[in-house]
């Protein structure tokens, strides 16, 4: 399979790095069987040249168009460095090409603020995607057409598959070679690329910088954060800060991505975590700390999210 990785000026190092290098070893892992090689991979944008002499060792990539398009982490941080950078010509560019490439049936995946590019080519309109979850707020008010869940690291849907922050690419990589060279290529590229398996962010989310793009939802937030205890409920959250029920729901979805129930839960999934961390509470004496009245409750509750709970040192006497 031909693939062409974008690599503008001012891309993320390590995203791109991280792309290479995961083709790179799926392309070893073969030959390595006696298998012929997945992968031909060339690149373009300003920091092509610079892309290939870094890496090294890429397969001769034929001429003719590419079945897949990567669009690495572009390093941009912030909502200001993401409306900056989209106005950009090189981006613009970009964006005809991706949207050629979409029109005559290529595979097409981005990660981090790589994700927007596709956005703004239309290519997501209507569909499943994800993006780094402390760029998620702006994501939703630029894109509302897109269906964003930024819970999975990596979302597929149909012909484009987007992955979280720009480490992500790393799974964004092992989830294409799992696709093109197979689960068992996939599984020893871990292996050589030494990956722990990670199927969420949540894990790494900060739900306070979330909440802080939406003043009603971040004073929510703490007044919810001093009765985690509780049994909390819509109404109350919506009362504390003066708003519906209805009216306080919307801005939390905007704000977050999840609905007031799932926020609170993040919540006490948050402080449930710190303070296994942090005390030599007892796992049960944590869950009622943090309003379960059943510890299997929160055991679920991590279980389902991908979250493992965090190892203390024991105590020595």
């Amino acid at each position: 399979m031909i693939v062409d990785v974008f690599a503008p000026s001012g891309a993320s190092p390590s995203s791109v790095a991280i792309t290479f290098e995961v083709l790179a070893t799926a392309n070893r892992v073969l030959r390595g069987q006696g298998r012929e090689a997945a992968f031909a991979v060339r690149a373009f944008g300003e920091a092509a040249d610079a892309a290939r002499a870094f890496v090294g060792g890429l397969e001769p990539a034929p001429g003719g168009p590419a079945g897949l398009v990567i669009v690495p982490g572009l390093a941009l941080a912030s909502e200001a460095a993401v409306a900056e950078g989209l106005a950009r010509p090189d981006l613009a560019a970009a964006r005809e090409v991706l949207a050629a490439a979409a029109a005559r049936g290529a595979e097409i995946a981005a990660s981090c603020s790589g994700v927007f590019l596709l956005a703004q080519a239309g290519l997501l309109d209507g569909r499943r995607a994800t993006t780094s979850w402390w760029l998620a707020p702006a994501f939703r008010r630029m894109f509302p057409r897109v269906v964003l869940d930024t819970d999975p690291l990596v979302v597929r849907d149909g012909a484009f598959t987007t992955a979280g922050a720009a480490m992500a690419q790393l799974d964004l990589m092992l989830a294409l070679v799992g696709r093109h060279a197979g689960t068992e290529t996939a599984a020893r590229c871990t292996r050589f690329l030494v990956v722990d398996e990670r199927r969420s962010q949540l894990p790494y989310m900060a739900i306070s910088l979330l909440a802080a793009s939406d003043a009603h939802v971040a004073q929510a937030e703490g007044w919810a954060r001093s009765r985690l205890r509780e049994g909390l409920r819509v109404e109350e959250l919506a009362a504390a800060v003066g708003l519906t029920p209805r009216t306080f729901a919307r801005r939390v979805v905007r704000a977050t991505g999840r609905s007031p129930v799932r926020f609170v839960q993040q919540l006490r999934i948050e402080q449930a975590l710190e303070l296994l961390a942090t005390t030599r509470l007892s796992f049960e004496a944590v869950a009622h700390q943090v309003g379960y009245a059943e510890p299997s409750t929160l055991r679920r509750l991590l279980r389902a999210e991908g979250v493992r709970s965090p190892r203390r040192p024991q105590a020595r006497g």
